[in-house]
């Protein structure tokens, strides 16, 4: 006799995970209100057949009603053995139609037999056709008092509102795993055979809440185990891949070692392993790993010990890049049964795991985006860069320093004339390198109110021959697509009350006119005598020397570069 049919339960306190279920019908055998029709609902194999086959024990018991019935009585016998004549099992999927409803309706005139109640037991009622269940209406809403219908289906969707509303319904659930795990280590007892709690934690959690595929699956494994259940011996005979393997091979994806990764993966298919059976260990190895990321290591949600998983791919992987690699084997396990091979399926998703760790998520991305936002307008992170003339070399000076940073207290009259953030600091460039600080600006030693912007040191003039270097160093740290452009400039004349050069694209012109103020302020602190800038445009498009030197990345744009992995090509058109 298998186990799922030697276990099934014969009272009510055997039943395992349904205590709702139980304590209401106890209650209502108790205070004597039994219903004339019960519907039962659930999933297979939690007890719906078992629980009917009681309650018509419990109501036909010799000595009852009774909670419990005895077991031993004619009557309680030959329920179990299923030959009563007064409890009438129906298998719903084979007695489908109309005619078969009309013989139930013909045989409830006749009392029972010899016991209190004749009850019908309906399995798969679901599986009735309309007219069928049409002709049971009548019948089930008002049948003789000795009549008790109990329906039993897996798809009470399936069941019309009709039939519903003259039933009392009871859903069964699934049952957990720690249950299950608790009734196989007693069956194990049972039987004298000695199970690790992995090997029944990994039976429980394949049974998916079902007491009887739980005992299938038993009766299966220990067929093998020779009186010794383990999960070893589980994992080597039904094809499994265990977690020791599958950690080498996920550490070789981190490492981004592919090569070995696949070595790897056709050892494990050449051992007899199944695509689809790998696929899924994998998908519940990351399942597990996102547990163990989040801070969950029961062993019931797990199905093992929570040591047995890899520390370096916990460690080396985001809780985002292991819900990544989850998702990548979901989607493989939908688009294997439409590959062309199911094996290369496998080996390209096993490549797109080795370059996981450079994956970045779209909330990343974001992240970066405005941070790298924030420093192209001049966030406080953003550090500037003077030019140091006295050496002919930039270098970089912190906006922190107290000898070149000093606060601007603004007065309400000025407020118009700085409403743009960026006034200030337009008006600070524009004085170039004078000495003294313009008038309208007071200095304050006052709390600073507004932010800090780095003042201008005074220089000596250079001559014309360093003034395109000079002017590009000095615009590096604040506006450096302002600098690129100068750099590309071409054609520098000097006639004396204009300096004049030549760029050779529309946009670069566009742009550096936006600025010809504040060129021509800056030219005139280099040089030391006031000139004006002509900025001209070679329409005949011939080409610029410079463009072909190497061009020297701002600091701003060489974070942004870092961030996102680029590399320098030169200023776009």
């Amino acid at each position: 006799e298998v186990t799922a049919t030697r276990r099934r339960p014969q009272r009510f306190e055997d039943m395992v995970g349904q205590d709702f279920v139980v304590a209401t019908l106890q209650k209502s055998i108790e205070a004597g209100k039994i219903a004339h029709a019960y519907l039962f609902s659930g999933p297979r194999g939690c007890g719906k057949t078992s629980s009917a086959r009681i309650l018509a024990k419990a109501l036909n018991c010799e000595s009852g009603p009774i909670l419990t019935p005895c077991g031993t009585c004619s009557t309680c016998v030959s329920i179990t053995k299923g030959s009563s004549l007064d409890v009438i099992e129906i298998d719903g999927a084979s007695n489908t139609s109309v005619n078969d409803v009309r013989q139930i309706k013909d045989e409830v005139q006749f009392p029972p037999n010899s016991c209190r109640y004749k009850i019908y037991i309906i399995d798969e009622v679901h599986m009735l056709s309309t007219s069928a269940f049409n002709a049971l209406l009548k019948t089930i809403e008002e049948p003789p008092p000795y009549v008790i219908f109990i329906f039993a289906t897996t798809e009470l969707h399936k069941v019309p509102a009709t039939i519903k509303s003259r039933c009392q319904q009871f859903n069964f659930r699934l049952v957990s795993v720690d249950l299950l795990k608790q009734v196989l280590s007693e069956t194990a007892i049972e039987a004298g055979i000695q199970a690790e709690d992995e090997a029944l934690f990994w039976i429980a959690r394949e049974a998916t809440g079902s007491v009887r595929d739980a005992y299938t699956l038993f009766d299966q494994v220990s067929a093998f185990s020779d009186g010794n259940l383990t999960y070893e011996k589980i994992r080597d005979k039904l094809g499994l891949v265990g977690v020791d393997r599958i950690n080498s091979l996920i550490e070789y994806c981190v490492d981004k070692k592919l090569e070995e990764a696949l070595i790897c993966l056709d050892s494990i298919i050449m051992n007899g392993v199944s695509v689809d059976q790998f696929t899924t260990d994998l998908a519940d190895y990351f399942r597990n790993l996102l547990l163990l990321s989040s801070g969950i290591t029961s062993e019931s949600l797990l199905g093992q010990n929570a040591q047995r998983f890899s520390s370096k791919v916990l460690s080396s992987w985001s809780s985002i890049q292991i819900e990544r690699a989850l998702s990548l084997m979901l989607q493989l396990y939908r688009d294997i049964r439409y590959s062309l091979d199911s094996r290369y399926e496998l080996e390209l998703s096993i490549a797109r795991l080795s370059w996981l760790s450079d994956y970045v998520s779209p909330l990343e991305l974001k992240e970066a985006i405005k941070k790298t936002q924030n420093l192209l307008q001049g966030g406080s992170a953003l550090p500037f860069v003077e030019a140091d003339l006295s050496s002919g070399s930039s270098r970089q000076e912190s906006v922190r320093s107290s000898e070149s940073v000093k606060e601007i207290d603004v007065s309400e009259e000025d407020t118009e004339r700085i409403s743009d953030p960026f006034a200030a600091l337009k008006q600070r460039i524009g004085n170039g390198f004078s000495s003294e600080p313009k008038q309208d600006i007071p200095i304050s030693t006052a709390p600073p109110k507004e932010p800090k912007v780095v003042e201008s040191i005074s220089v000596p003039s250079v001559p014309f021959e360093e003034l395109q270097e000079k002017i590009t160093e000095h615009f590096q740290g604040h506006k450096h697509m302002l600098a690129s452009g100068l750099a590309q400039a071409t054609k520098w004349e000097d006639n004396g009350a204009v300096i004049s050069f030549t760029v050779d694209t529309p946009f670069i012109h566009n742009y550096l006119e936006q600025d010809h103020k504040l060129i021509a302020e800056t030219v005139t602190s280099l040089l030391g005598r006031p000139c004006g800038v002509e900025i001209r445009l070679d329409v005949a498009g011939s080409e610029n020397p410079q463009l072909s030197t190497k061009l020297v990345a701002p600091p701003s744009v060489e974070i942004v570069r870092q961030m996102f992995r680029g590399t320098l090509i030169g200023e776009g058109k």
